[in-house]
């Protein structure tokens, strides 16, 4: 094994010059700036103390930049995953309390390990079968998710722990008597700061502006009423050494959520640093990638840090801030520690409500209109995909949510690959004679041969698809009575064993018949495929040709000639 294999920074470590450390060591201070108050903010959603998102920004983005393949990818607490381990851990727990730290240390762990595992296991192509549309419904239903747990902060309307997305509704309606109209200007107050301070001074960490807007608010409001609730103090040090629990029952209970918590994770990693490197001109190693989330949620569990992935926000940010290497997500891990450490005390003062008004605008932007509206749009599959996830999102367990959504896609993916195009062709001869070309009958009406029909194949001939062409054979057989049937192979990528003994049981029917299977163009990794399975020995060598014109001059010969003499379509050079 290679020495990069086992510790990839020392591909980047090359790279590293005066220029390149000046530029991440900029990327990484405006990095540190805007998960500070996102990291509170996901802490929150996650269910746990603030200070467990300040740290899982310290320590996950390190370890995922280390052992990571992307440059630009910047590792931490998110939202999506940040409810997902609410909604996982709040069925065995109460939120905040220790006991729920320690199981979401587990969780985390427990993930780790799973992601781990399938880059070891080289699995990284599986994400490339996932509908990015999984995510995008998924996000926006887990918004409004977000939203909806907040409103009881920025309310005061009381809302018993754990209740459902529509019971919390039917809750706020029947509280509205109870509402505080102070708490509520504090959220608004916060929420058009962050916004309008967004969208006139776009390098500005407006989440940190609107919350210390939202905090001098809540100061001026606090004489006129009793019910404004504070975040607290978050101690100023360093992510303590922790410990997550490794009983065997523990271990059980959570290892189906750990699951969704590893397959979420890498779906997002992998997606956000594939749509940064489009735009930086890397290439990106899945595998690699796997193994670096993998290993920031190992290393994370005893460090404090609860179950991080890529964010899509931090890491565009960190490419627009001229970031070269992975060496800004650790200068930004190491600010956001010094950070704490001088300005932690300042979140006494911090009220719930601003912290709710904050968490409404993550929540707003995690919404991807433009994409929901394309899907929405121009593809029915991938609309019934979106609509699946998200409505799952709302009224299911978040988990078996994110299952149903990669299962569908999955679904679909087969569907399309088990029913491959399968043309008629036929030879295009010039007027002045010459060299013909086949071409599809669909495209061009042509004169085809009553004995011989070719077709072409798009796709690969496995297990899912092989009995939509044997369907194509039949047709052919029965409806035109034409047993010699040529493949044009070039678009067929692999055929797989059970592919290879229904062609053989194709051939062999059509033989009885007196005709016969023929393949031309076949690929050199399908070819040897074939020889190794003994598909070529079964069918015959004398049935695979590389090029039409020696296909068409051996089965010519086989053809009856009978018919050929009163034959008017003459479309081979043979026929003439």
């Amino acid at each position: 094994m290679k020495t990069e294999s086992l510790f990839p920074f020392l591909v980047w470590f090359r790279l590293i010059t005066r220029d390149s450390i000046k530029a991440d060591f900029l990327a990484g201070l405006t990095g540190a700036v805007i998960v500070l108050p996102q990291g509170v903010a996901f802490a929150t959603i996650a269910g746990l103390p603030p200070e467990y998102g300040l740290y899982t920004a310290m320590v996950t983005p390190i370890i995922a930049a280390l052992f990571g393949s992307s440059f630009h990818l910047v590792s931490g607490p998110t939202t999506a995953i940040s409810i997902v381990v609410f909604s996982a851990l709040s069925h065995h727990a109460s939120p905040g309390t220790p006991e729920f730290v320690s199981l979401a240390l587990t969780l985390t762990f427990l993930a780790g390990v799973y992601q781990l595992a399938f880059g070891l296991a080289r699995l990284g192509a599986l994400v490339n079968f996932v509908s990015h549309t999984v995510v995008i419904g998924f996000t926006a239903g887990a918004a409004i998710l977000i939203a909806t747990s907040q409103l009881k902060h920025i309310t005061g309307i009381f809302v018993p722990k754990g209740e459902s997305f529509l019971h919390t509704w039917g809750d706020l309606y029947s509280g509205m008597s109870d509402l505080n109209g102070y708490l509520v200007v504090i959220a608004l107050v916060t929420l058009v700061t962050a916004f309008v301070s967004k969208k006139f001074a776009p390098k500005f960490p407006n989440l940190l502006l609107g919350m210390v807007v939202g905090s001098v608010v809540a100061l001026y409001l606090n004489d006129f009423t009793a019910d404004i609730k504070l975040v607290g103090e978050i101690p100023a040090r360093l992510p303590p050494l922790s410990m997550p629990d490794f009983s065997i029952a523990t271990i059980r209970m959570l290892a189906p959520e750990a699951f969704a918590v590893a397959l979420l994770g890498l779906i997002e990693a992998v997606s956000i640093s594939r749509a940064v490197a489009t735009r930086s001109h890397q290439r990106i190693d899945s595998n690699q990638e796997f193994i670096g989330q993998g290993m920031s949620n190992i290393i994370g569990s005893f460090m404090s840090s609860y179950a991080g992935s890529g964010s899509f926000t931090r890491s565009g940010i960190n490419f627009e801030a001229g970031a070269k290497t992975p060496l800004s997500a650790i200068f930004s891990a190491i600010a956001l520690m010094a950070i704490v450490l001088l300005i932690a005390p300042l979140t006494a003062y911090l009220p719930i409500a601003a912290m709710g008004g904050v968490i409404l605008l993550v929540a707003y932007n995690l919404i991807d209109f433009h994409h929901i509206a394309q899907v929405l749009r121009f593809s029915k599959s991938e609309s019934a995909i979106l609509l699946t996830t998200f409505l799952a999102t709302l009224f299911l367990e978040l988990e078996f949510a994110i299952y149903l959504g990669v299962l569908l896609s999955l679904v679909l993916f087969l569907a399309r690959t088990s029913t491959p195009q399968i043309p008629t062709l036929s030879l295009d001869v010039p007027a002045g004679g010459g060299k013909g070309k086949l071409i599809n009958v669909d495209k061009k009406p042509l004169r085809q041969c009553p004995q011989l029909k070719i077709i072409r194949v798009d796709m690969s001939i496995y297990f899912g698809s092989i009995n939509h062409v044997q369907k194509r054979i039949a047709e052919i057989v029965e409806s035109e009575g034409i047993t010699h049937i040529l493949i044009v192979a070039s678009g067929i990528n692999f055929i797989d064993l059970a592919g290879a003994e229904a062609l053989v049981s194709e051939h062999n029917r059509l033989k009885r018949i007196n005709g016969s299977l023929y393949f031309v163009a076949l690929k050199a990794s399908v070819y040897e495929f074939a020889a190794k399975s003994f598909f070529i020995k079964q069918i015959g060598g004398d049935h695979f040709y590389d090029t039409k014109k020696h296909a068409i001059a051996a089965i010519y010969a086989r053809l009856d000639k009978n018919i050929c003499e009163n034959c008017n379509s003459r479309i081979f050079r043979e026929c003439r």
